[in-house]
């Protein structure tokens, strides 16, 4: 796979392009920083018609979603965000101990799912993870 010079990080590995999508604000913009400083390339959404939205516009490999939102749950949005791009991979965080929802999502084909708070390196090695499956198809 030839890769763009335009998408490759300064240790001549792809940039991951990565739609980080949560509804509290805070937690989006802290996560996203400490992301992007690991060398991400990250868009933020505060909502899942947000999301949809990003995803319109253009082309990411890996989406972080949360399942609690406010205007549309996790669920609604993966299965919209699928019809969009049956090749997207999705991690859908939940901090609400909602287990059997984020089982849910991997029925509707989200890639894995982590439960809120997480440590970075574990969402981290999920995106990689995703990104790898994604390459590979």
């Amino acid at each position: 796979m030839a890769l763009n010079a335009s998408t490759e990080s300064p240790e001549n590995t792809p940039t991951i392009r990565l739609l980080l999508v949560d509804d509290e604000v805070g937690y989006l913009n802290v996560l996203s920083n400490r992301l992007a400083r690991r060398g991400l390339d990250v868009v933020k959404a505060r909502s899942g018609s947000e999301a949809i939205q990003a995803v319109r516009k253009q082309d990411f490999d890996v989406v972080v979603l949360d399942l609690l939102m406010e205007d549309m749950d996790g669920i609604e949005v993966l299965k919209i965000l699928k019809k969009m791009d049956p090749g997207l991979m999705v991690v859908m965080l939940t901090g609400h101990g909602s287990e059997q929802a984020s089982k849910e999502g991997m029925r509707y084909g989200a890639f894995d799912y982590l439960t809120k708070p997480c440590e970075l390196e574990e969402l981290l090695e999920k995106i990689r993870e995703a990104y790898r499956r994604k390459s590979r198809s």
